[in-house]
């Protein structure tokens, strides 16, 4: 079983969202700089995340991206169906062609785990992670030294 970078970046790009987005845009660059994610990647999520209606773009100066739900309605289940990614732990992607076509020994067992744990993404909202105190002091390290920089950076 394997969550991709994709569907990590995805929770994690929503997550850094959720906690910055209170009234206005946020840039994806912010959120590149901050979560050490490329930038033309988080273009790539954000438009299936707009596709998927969990975000919602503003243009022009001051422009970025809000999320389209309250954090709380959000659940990291949805982010990682958003950019169609799945937590699959069967061999087959869930075909039941494990054995030449045919279904193994423990594909039914696989399914169900799959179906756990996407049951369990599926209970944990980006309010819920927002909230969490471990979550807000990395977030506080990663405000602290994204304005560390652009405080070099502004430096005659």
């Amino acid at each position: 079983m394997r969550l991709t970078t994709k569907g990590r970046y995805a929770v994690t790009a929503m997550l850094d969202l959720a906690m910055h987005a209170r009234s206005e845009p946020v840039c994806l660059a912010d959120i590149s700089r901050r979560q050490e994610i490329s930038l033309s990647y988080l273009e790539q999520l954000f438009a299936r995340l707009r596709r998927a209606k969990l975000v919602e773009s503003v243009r022009g100066p001051g422009g970025g991206y809000l999320l389209a739900h309250a954090p709380e309605s959000i659940s990291v289940a949805r982010v990682i169906d958003a950019v169609d990614e799945s937590v699959d732990a069967t061999r087959c992607g869930g075909l039941s062609d494990c054995q030449q076509g045919d279904t193994c020994l423990t594909h039914h067992l696989w399914c169900e785990l799959s179906e756990q744990i996407h049951g369990f993404l599926e209970g944990i909202t980006l309010g819920q992670l927002a909230a969490r105190q471990e979550v807000q002091q990395i977030a506080g390290r990663q405000r602290g030294r994204l304005n560390a920089s652009n405080i070099f950076a502004s430096a005659p």
